[in-house]
């Protein structure tokens, strides 16, 4: 009976340290990268200059979306007022870009968002993150190349006109379409990514200039004819906003995603020669000439045609045949493509990145954790065991020899802790009193480390309910007040608190010093909180239905293979503090 029970507490207890390890390997993070990092790994070539960058920010945001979006948003939401929709929506892609732009000169490495989170959040959500986002680039690289064959059709005449290699095919007996030409797009792309990121850079930056210059054409010549008849867009009865201010922001939340792309330009963190000032340059003006283009296009296209006439699958080109300008139509066609192209590219490319809104929102609270909570133990390859025993077996001896000669000099004849008689003029305080005085920070450090953490998770739990309970309108009255209400008292004190404690210190030693730091913290990462979680909130539940199923099967995965492959699995945590003294005398690297 005894050794039953004996079995059974054992048993229990190893439950116990099985699932306490579980938890364990979903919160442990990976060491940020150091100067110790960069200079005793080999690394990515560093090939990039600035102009780069703002190809592949440019290139990759600027895709089909807009060659479509400013019709079916213009017809169903915004009307004529589809700019400020755009505006709106790059006002928000920015805060998210402040955050991305801070990251990328602390851990120029490749990785972007999935990076960022592990360093700062944990393995656990760094890998769903990562696997949420190899299916969105996957099947939205997959859409873009579908789309590149009817665009090519118009050059030969139409679909019926193409070489019987590139037409469309459907597997009946499996309802599936096959497009050779999306495929040979595929193959075509992932080998010029594979040759190098410089060969493959350029590529990309031809296809993105062409891509703006067919933009700046149908600014240029839509605002000619534009002024030529007047601006009939503009001249209706509705108004500038005839679906009302819901519908602008509706319009925002929907041409949002046409700013998705910026975020690859981290994806090549490793590859930059100078990360520290050419990253946040180069996500800063690539946002900036994307949004000023949207806006422009968006401004001529509503007044050249009618909100309501607009063609929702080609309404740029539609909009000039209108006008007797067909050969417009292969110019603009010619963008299509082109944009199409340098799409494809930025969705493969980040296939070592991760990009989406909720990348984006971790990104956000990464920001906020790296300001007041930033971790404070790095991992450590067990090779490092003897340096850490080492460098553990020093401090004990200091702090031996320290306690023996307080003792000294604080015992008097009878052994009893008394303060000195007489002390030098400006000499410290009592040895005693200052250890005191020290555990009392370290206790204040501690709480304060604590206060932001829960308050940090508490924001964002306020931020969920709000948006949430805001959005499903078809929820009763009553319980959504009340999560209003709740959510948005956990909000704003979130905010207060934030804003009323310190920063950590430590933030300062957090990564690579000298580059751009993110304004405004806490307001702007919560602002970017907010405003993502509210669009993905506003993703519908069809898709969270389907997105939810891959999820699933990406935790799986994470539990019954990638906790225990990790690279993290065996690394030993030592305090931040003592790192550079183990690696004085060790010469092995980061995990």
């Amino acid at each position: 009976m005894g050794a039953l029970v004996n079995m059974q507490k054992g048993g229990g207890d190893g439950c116990r340290r099985a699932f306490s390890r579980g938890l364990t390997s979903l919160i442990r993070r990976k060491p940020v990268d150091s100067v110790h990092t960069r200079s005793e790994t080999r690394g990515l070539a560093r090939r990039l200059s600035l102009v780069d960058l703002i190809a592949i920010g440019v290139g990759s945001t600027i895709g089909a979306g807009v060659y479509i979006l400013v019709g079916t948003v213009a017809r169903e939401n915004t009307g004529p007022a589809l700019t400020i929709s755009f505006l709106i929506a790059g006002i928000a892609a920015a805060l998210s870009a402040f955050c991305y732009a801070e990251l990328a000169c602390r851990c120029p490495s490749a990785g972007s968002a999935y990076h960022y989170s592990y360093i700062c959040v944990g393995e656990g959500i760094a890998w769903l993150i990562g696997w949420a986002l190899i299916l969105e680039y996957t099947i939205g690289g997959s859409a873009v190349a579908r789309g590149i064959s009817p665009n090519l059709a118009l050059f030969f005449g139409g679909e019926d006109k193409l070489p019987a290699f590139l037409v469309r095919y459907t597997i009946s007996w499996l309802g599936i379409v096959v497009d050779p030409c999306a495929a040979i797009l595929v193959f075509i792309v992932t080998g010029l990514l594979c040759v190098g990121i410089k060969e493959s850079t350029l590529v990309q930056t031809i296809v993105t200039v062409v891509n703006v210059c067919v933009m700046v054409f149908i600014i240029i010549a839509g605002g000619y004819l534009g002024f030529k008849t007047g601006w009939v867009g503009y001249e209706l009865r509705s108004g500038y906003f005839p679906f009302g201010a819901n519908g602008m922001l509706a319009g925002s939340a929907i041409v949002f995603f046409s700013y998705i792309g910026f975020d690859s330009v981290t994806s090549t963190a490793e590859e930059v020669k100078n990360p520290q000032k050419d990253l946040p340059l180069g996500i800063g003006l690539a946002l900036a000439i994307c949004c000023i283009l949207y806006m422009l296009v968006s401004v001529v296209i509503v007044g050249l045609v009618p909100f309501y006439e607009l063609n929702a699958d080609t309404p740029i080109s539609s909009a000039f045949s209108s006008y007797g300008m067909k050969w417009a139509a292969y110019t603009i066609t010619t963008g299509a493509v082109t944009a199409l192209v340098a799409t494809l590219m930025g969705s493969i490319l980040p296939q070592v990145s991760v990009g989406t809104l909720l990348a984006f929102t971790m990104v956000a609270c990464s920001v906020l954790i790296l300001r007041y909570v930033p971790p404070d133990e790095v991992p450590l390859t067990p090779s490092h065991q003897e340096s850490i025993d080492t460098v553990s077996l020093q401090h004990s001896s200091s702090n031996q020899k320290i306690d023996e000669e307080n003792s000294k000099v604080c015992a008097g004849p009878s052994n009893e802790i008394t303060r000195p008689l007489i002390a030098k003029e400006g000499a410290s305080a009592d040895p005693v009193v200052k250890n005191v005085a020290q555990d009392r920070y370290v206790i204040d450090e501690n709480m304060r480390r604590k206060i932001a953490g829960w308050t940090i998770m508490l924001t964002c739990v306020g931020v969920v309910l709000l948006t949430s309970s805001a959005s499903y309108v078809s929820l009763p009255s009553f319980p959504r007040y009340i999560c209003c209400g709740i959510g948005g008292a956990l909000l704003l004190s979130g905010l207060i608190v934030l804003t009323c404690i310190d920063q950590d210190d430590a933030r300062h030693n957090f990564g690579h010093s000298g580059g751009f730091i993110c304004p405004f913290v806490p307001l702007l990462p919560i602002a970017c909180i907010l405003i993502n979680v509210y669009l993905l909130v506003n993703l519908g539940s069809a898709t969270w239905t389907r997105v939810s199923i891959w999820l699933v099967i990406g935790v799986l995965v994470y539990g019954f293979y990638g906790r225990r492959h990790s690279s993290l699995q065996d690394a030993v945590y030592v305090p931040a503090a003592d790192v550079d003294e183990i690696y004085g005398s060790s010469s092995n690297c980061l995990v």
